[in-house]
């Protein structure tokens, strides 16, 4: 059995007075977190001096003892405490390098807060919250396998609220299974190793006529006005129904895929590089291949499974995965080609995913910090193969 932390997701209804108390918390929230941004900004900028957790929790102290912050107290105190820790650890990645430098929080955004176990109740399957004298309306889908750690309200753009509950629950590794190796595409959103094709649903394509509208709709009303706010709405669920549906798509796709597979070889790929291509950015984002891949990155973890990646210049499209020559010329319009040396047809991509089977099960055999990948050469752009004119 594997203990991991995970999170459950739940659709809630609250009453009036549930929900403007959860808006006055997110207002207090987004208050301390953008005056804490701004005092760690201005000691490094005027004065070079870092700031950390303990002095945004000192200023914080200092406000609540302020009459004209009075009104900070009149909501929990653990979400105000929890999101001077958010803002700390946003700033640890920045300085890993792995996220960019930490931004305000705006009133028109998704807003959330958090709560840790002195700030809410978990008795019989009820939910209760500090401050409030009834439990949350939560519509519970599944049972949770343990009592939450911490559990985060969220009221997104379309007006839904949800509860993320953090748990540490016991999962069974899967046993058996083959090996397959996949190559991420455009026209197929994978093709596997053994010949199949996953067709790339395209959610943003099927919905974009209704955005359009919804978007024109909304540039159309006056600023500040109910209409406004109304044609708002429509537009957050316009997008919340493409983002369901990619959601939905992925994790069905990528829990198959561990499911039946005990060695899944992918290649790796600089997203971030290919979205700036505007070519083919709106598509690659519709794919969404980071967020498969980060699926199939923490679930084969979960399951037991073996995710092997191979490095991106590997050059999987160009060698012939029956002799193994490579370098052979190719073009973005050869979908199919034969080999020049053995007379081998291939499909473009199922040869791709072919090799980047073969790589990844060398790189399980020889190690995991061994790379088949090709070096990389002065100029040599990070674009994904199929895509690079």
């Amino acid at each position: 059995m594997n203990l991991v932390e995970c999170s459950y997701r739940f659709r809630f209804y609250p009453t009036a007075q549930q929900a403007e108390l959860l808006n006055r918390t997110f207002g207090c929230v987004r208050v301390v977190y953008n005056r804490a941004r701004a005092l760690r900004k201005a000691a490094w900028t005027e004065h070079k001096e870092r700031s950390g957790f303990l002095q945004t929790n000192a200023m914080l102290t200092a406000l609540k003892k302020d009459p004209a912050f009075a009104w900070l107290k009149e909501v929990s105190s653990v979400p105000l405490q929890q999101c001077l820790r958010h803002l700390e650890a946003a700033y640890q990645r920045f300085f890993l390098k792995r996220a960019r430098y930490p931004q305000f929080r705006r009133k028109d955004s998704r807003q959330s807060a958090e709560f840790t176990k002195s700030g809410f109740t978990y008795r019989n399957g009820t939910l209760t919250l500090a401050k409030m004298t009834e439990p949350l309306a939560v519509i519970w889908s599944r049972a949770l396998p343990g009592e939450p750690s911490t559990v985060t309200v969220i009221r997104e753009l379309d007006g839904r609220w949800y509860i993320a509950c953090r748990v540490v629950a016991s999962i069974e590794p899967l046993s058996g299974g083959s090996t397959v190796g996949i190559d991420l595409g455009l026209t197929s959103l994978a093709v596997l190793s053994t010949g199949e094709k996953i067709a790339n649903p395209r959610h943003l394509s099927k919905h974009q006529k209704r955005l359009t509208r919804e978007q024109r709709r909304l540039a159309r009303k006056q600023k500040s006005s109910r209409n406004r706010t109304k044609a708002k709405l429509k537009l957050a669920r316009a997008h919340a129904a493409v983002r369901h549906a990619r959601q939905d798509f992925l994790h069905k796709l990528s829990r198959r895929l561990i499911s039946e597979n005990q060695v899944i070889a992918v290649e790796t790929l600089s997203i971030g590089g290919m979205l700036r291509a505007k070519r083919h950015s709106r598509a690659i984002a519709d794919a969404s291949w980071g967020e498969l891949l980060r699926q199939l990155t923490y679930k084969a973890t979960w399951y037991g499974r073996t995710l092997v990646q191979v490095d991106r210049f590997y050059p999987s499209t160009k060698t012939c995965s029956a002799c193994g020559t490579t370098g052979h010329a190719l073009t973005l319009a050869d979908r199919a080609w034969v080999c020049p040396h053995c007379g081998a047809h291939h499909d473009r991509d199922h040869n791709a995913a072919q090799n980047i089977l073969a790589a990844g099960l060398a790189v399980t055999a020889c190690g995991g910090d061994v790379s088949p990948g090709v070096p990389r050469h002065p100029g040599q752009s990070s674009m994904k193969q199929e895509l690079t004119p």
